[in-house]
């Protein structure tokens, strides 16, 4: 964990990629584009726990159709800056069989974390599976799955704010930053 000191020295020296404005604007865009979508799907929406907390809040108020809400719990970094192995801490509690299943998460970074998601849940049944993600990071290799919808492309570099943290530290921000180079 970071000190108080060592967290704000990371915000003081990172390069802002896209302001709290343009999230914003970015959330209702996506809301409009999911609801054309799924308004009448009647989906299962699940957050991933805890990057997707900020967005899943954002979004779903703007959502404008019936719901089903549940999360799991899923990741690769565990408060890390490199991704490991994908480990499974909440299943959906929600049973997935038969149900068009909406994915919320904050980024799509490797695609490595998304591809088990829906690997597990058509695996147990799902009728459709469909993805959103706030952020898409634009790296140098293909991916084993692209979200059906996505807010905004970041740069291969570590980013941080609206949901994704930096060593644990800063989901907090309605910005979106990158650490400096």
């Amino acid at each position: 964990m970071l000190s108080s000191k060592e967290a704000g020295h990371i915000l003081d020296t990172a390069e802002q990629i896209y302001s709290a404005a343009v999230v914003s604007e970015t959330v209702k865009r996506m809301a409009a584009d999911i609801t054309v979508t799924l308004s009448e799907k009647y989906p299962l929406v699940l957050s991933v726990m805890g990057g997707a907390v900020v967005f899943t809040g954002q979004l779903l108020p703007l959502l404008k159709f019936p719901l089903n809400f549940d999360y799991l719990h899923v990741s690769r970094y565990n408060n890390k800056i490199q991704g490991e192995k994908v480990d499974w801490k909440v299943e959906p509690h929600a049973n997935v069989e038969g149900r068009v299943v909406l994915v919320l998460d904050d980024i799509l970074d490797e695609g490595i974390t998304m591809a088990s998601i829906r690997e597990r849940i058509m695996g147990n049944g799902a009728k459709a599976f469909y993805s959103a993600v706030f952020a898409d990071k634009d790296i140098s290799k293909s991916k084993p799955i692209r979200a059906d919808f996505v807010g905004v492309t970041l740069p291969d570099r570590y980013v941080f704010g609206f949901g994704m943290d930096i060593y644990g530290s800063w989901r907090n921000l309605p910005a979106i930053y990158a650490v400096k180079d």
